[in-house]
């Protein structure tokens, strides 16, 4: 099976990383004409859920497999646990990317490859890094190791600076259609076809996100609560109850995703330490727990963010299908499902209103990006969506 099997809706991009992984480093073979682009730096751009993070593991495996711009099983096994040795991935499950991180990965650039051809780095979120840390990042990517390559992954080029913009080989990826994720979906996680076209159209094709509503039925049940809630505002009242509810709603999505991925990594990290089970952790370790439980933390808050956003999202979808309900498109509606409801709520205002409120939704999402407090955002943009039975 080929690394890139598991990818969808990206033809070009493949394309242009398989012909790449073709090309032999120097010494150890010839270029070819079709894969003389290959260079030591690569920033795989496009919106969420457009797969950059998959696909830059995918071009990872096939240079770090012996010859094969297809990949081989063993080291696309090793890209996936994360544990090749010539791999290194630069993440964070908090808010940025600490500058201590990137200082090690770098340092980590700087070896030779040890059984593979390269020596990959791969930097999921890239636009986490503030400006000083990027600069570190710079350093290395002005000067690299001739076998090294790097492989950022952001939403737009725009996000990274300019001078980091000149040093690397840019490829855009696009929004993979509905019908794309959906047979991902059911190719890969052996989904039901309707349930699959169901979570790919409420994702507005966000692979990780149509993922999660297939394969778990109280996310999309938190999903149509959080829909109802805002379609159900007509007063200030009422306003500011549904964004106390919103905000409880992603922090128990939030919970999901953490709690049990919380348990399993501290359960793995006593039994690396020799602790059984119900033991009291000695004072000389207790250092090592909380390092853990603090950066627990850190991706507990990163996960109620961006479940806040995600609600924002669906909230944009909802008022923009009232738009299209306004204005006579219902064929365009993505929740098909709250069909009756988008019509009452589209007899209850102007478009001008409902364009308003979706201005207002993208201005929520960047105060809460800017450290603003949650709940005031929601309140404050939920204002604007009061909407009163004719």
């Amino acid at each position: 099976m080929a690394v890139w099997d598991n990818l969808t809706g990206q033809a070009d991009a493949i394309a242009i990383f398989r012909a790449a992984a073709q090309r032999a480093p120097s010494g150890t073979g010839t270029a070819t004409a079709e894969s003389s682009s290959m260079t030591h730096a690569w920033l795989i751009t496009g919106p969420p859920g457009s797969g950059r993070s998959n696909l830059a593991f995918a071009f990872a495996a096939a240079l770090l497999s012996p010859g094969t711009p297809d990949g081989d099983l063993a080291a696309a096994r090793q890209v996936d646990a994360r544990t090749h040795p010539d791999l290194s991935v630069l993440s964070t499950e908090g808010v940025i990317i600490p500058m201590k991180s990137v200082k090690e990965a770098v340092a980590r650039s700087q070896y030779s490859p040890s059984v593979g051809r390269y020596r990959v780095v791969v930097v999921e979120d890239a636009d986490r890094m503030v400006e000083r840390t990027s600069n570190v990042l710079l350093k290395a990517l002005e000067e690299p190791p001739e076998r090294t390559v790097w492989i950022l992954c952001a939403p737009s080029e725009a996000d990274l600076l300019p001078t980091i913009r000149s040093r690397v080989r840019t490829v855009r990826l696009r929004v993979p259609s509905v019908a794309d994720v959906a047979d991902l979906l059911v190719r890969r996680n052996g989904v039901d076809p309707a349930v699959a076209e169901l979570s790919a159209r409420l994702a507005q094709s966000h692979i990780g996100m149509a993922r999660r509503l297939a394969t778990n039925a109280d996310a999309r049940e938190r999903r149509e609560e959080t829909l109802r809630a805002a379609l159900g505002i007509r007063s200030v009242s009422s306003a500011v109850n549904a964004a106390a509810r919103l905000l409880a709603i992603a922090g128990d999505d939030a919970k999901a995703i953490t709690l049990e991925l919380d348990a399993a990594e501290r359960d793995g990290m006593l039994r690396s330490l020799g602790i059984e089970a119900g033991q009291s952790v000695p004072p000389g370790l207790r250092g090592q727990i909380k390092d853990l439980e603090d950066d627990q933390k850190r991706r507990a808050k990163r996960s109620l963010h961006d479940g806040i956003d995600r609600i924002l999202v669906d909230l944009a979808s909802l008022y923009r299908d009232v738009c299209m309900v306004q204005l006579g498109r219902e064929q365009a509606v993505i929740n098909r499902e709250l069909l009756a409801e988008l019509r009452t709520a589209s007899v209850s205002s102007a478009p001008a209103a409902t364009v308003a409120t979706i201005d207002a939704i993208a201005v929520a999402r960047q105060r809460i990006q800017s450290n603003v407090a949650p709940a005031l955002a929601l309140e404050a943009m939920l204002v604007s969506a009061i909407r009163r039975p004719q």
